[in-house]
């Protein structure tokens, strides 16, 4: 490794080379909170909490808890869509294994960071990539003595020996399918197929669930794998993402799957000048929600031609799609179709399915339990009372519409209404009750 790019590791500073890669790995959302188990030894550094690392992003997509970086911006492949493509006039560097370690360490010392996120470009030829990352997350466990949370991105086309090896040491891994079907792969990233893409997931699932003892957490990936999908990039459909993030879950057992709305820095003669709606993005992710946790299906959500409305989330847009289901009386309805009631969350459906055993559950007491009244008192019955605003579609439409753009019956939002809607926008966000 030390060998390579000479010319470039004498040109450029250390500190010039960590600002341009954690720069260019500022497009990959694919890094999330561990979920591992990992523990501290004695005399060493670090260790996983099982409820994961807690962290936030900044506006431009930068990860502040954990190290987000590039082991090389330098790429083989010419991907259109891609900022670090072989074609792109940017300044490149390459850090070597030992370097990471240096400042990964340092960082986590001086109480910067938490963990480690390391990616890279293919800058050689994949398997010299996969080995140089697998050798980076070996001197942090073993020289550097490192147990804080590892996130190691997988190369397609590597040997596959190379991740097995790294997964042992890694606590998430994730692989890229960047784009959501195989047209959109043969246009902007020729070099890639499917297949090349979707093996490594298949084994390293493979792989980790043979570790899984009998009872709890695996011993080889212990945070699971995640993957990543340029939204917009490309003519897919909301329907065709949905039905690719089903099969990816039940096939590989990913953890997540995460939308990142395309940022125009690709090449322009095959790219929309304009990004996607970031609602689009949003929509996804709550739609995504809805099949990790509350048992809907991606037939059930979304054609696979259309795309998701944008004035109304994927759970009231299907509740509105089914009027016979509706109204449900609390009291009686069965815990599954409780989940599928607009302003009724997980945990809110648990609370309501344990209150009622002791019992009758009124308004007021669904209020206590944080359910959102206003969009369910309009799906609901409390002891035979409905408070909602009627059987009239278009009307109910209307109403569950009007705050996303602001609209109230005087036409205009008030400072308090603004100030309801956005604080249940956040709560649901960090929650996920839709």
């Amino acid at each position: 490794m030390t060998n390579l790019f000479p010319a470039l590791r004498s040109s450029l500073t250390l500190d010039e080379r960590v600002t341009i890669l954690t720069e260019g790995a500022k497009y990959d959302v694919s890094c999330s909170s561990s979920g591992s188990a990992r523990r501290g030894v004695r005399g060493g550094l670090g260790d996983c909490a099982p409820a994961g690392i807690c962290h936030s992003f900044t506006p431009d997509g930068r990860c502040i808890s954990l190290l987000k970086i590039l082991m090389s911006n330098d790429c083989l492949y010419n991907c259109k869509y891609c900022a670090n493509r072989r074609e792109a006039d940017l300044p490149r560097a390459t850090l070597t294994p030992r370097e990471i370690c240096e400042i990964t360490v340092g960082f986590y010392r001086r109480n910067y960071i938490e963990g480690l996120f390391l990616s890279s470009a293919v800058f050689a030829s994949p398997n010299e990539t996969m080995e140089r990352l697998t050798e980076t997350v070996i001197l942090l466990r073993t020289e550097y003595n490192f147990h804080g949370y590892v996130h190691l991105k997988a190369i397609p086309g590597c040997d596959p020996q190379l991740l097995d090896l790294a997964a042992r040491y890694a606590d998430r891994m994730s692989e890229n399918i960047e784009l959501p079907s195989s047209a959109g792969l043969k246009m902007l990233a020729p070099q890639k197929t499917k297949e090349a893409i979707l093996a490594p997931m298949e084994r390293l699932a493979t792989i980790a669930q043979a570790s899984l003892p009998q009872r709890g957490r695996a011993k080889i990936l212990p945070a699971g794998q995640t993957t990543q999908m340029i939204v917009g990039a490309t003519p897919d459909t909301d329907g065709t993402i949905l039905r690719l993030t089903e099969g990816l879950y039940r096939h590989y057992r990913l953890k997540r799957v995460y939308y990142s709305a395309y940022v125009p820095v690709g090449n322009p003669s095959l790219l929309p000048v304009k990004p996607p709606d970031l609602l689009r993005e949003n929509r996804l992710y709550q739609a995504d929600w809805l099949l990790r946790f509350y048992g809907f299906t991606a037939e059930e959500l979304l054609p696979t031609d259309k795309n998701f409305d944008r004035a109304v989330d994927p759970k009231c847009d299907w509740a509105l799609r089914h009027p016979e289901v509706f109204p449900l009386e609390i009291n009686t309805a069965p815990y599954e179709m409780l989940l599928r009631v607009p302003g009724i969350g997980v945990k809110s459906a648990w609370r309501i399915a344990r209150a009622r055993e002791t019992a009758t559950l009124r308004y007021e007491d669904l209020q206590k339990m944080k359910v959102v009244l206003r969009r369910a008192a309009h799906f609901i019955t409390c002891d035979g009372k409905y408070n909602g605003c009627g059987e009239n579609r278009a009307i109910l439409r209307s109403y569950l519409t009007a705050p996303a753009f602001g609209a109230s019956e005087e036409g205009q939002m008030t400072l308090t209404e603004a100030a309801n809607t956005l604080v249940e926008a956040k709560r649901s966000a960090l929650t996920g009750e839709l």
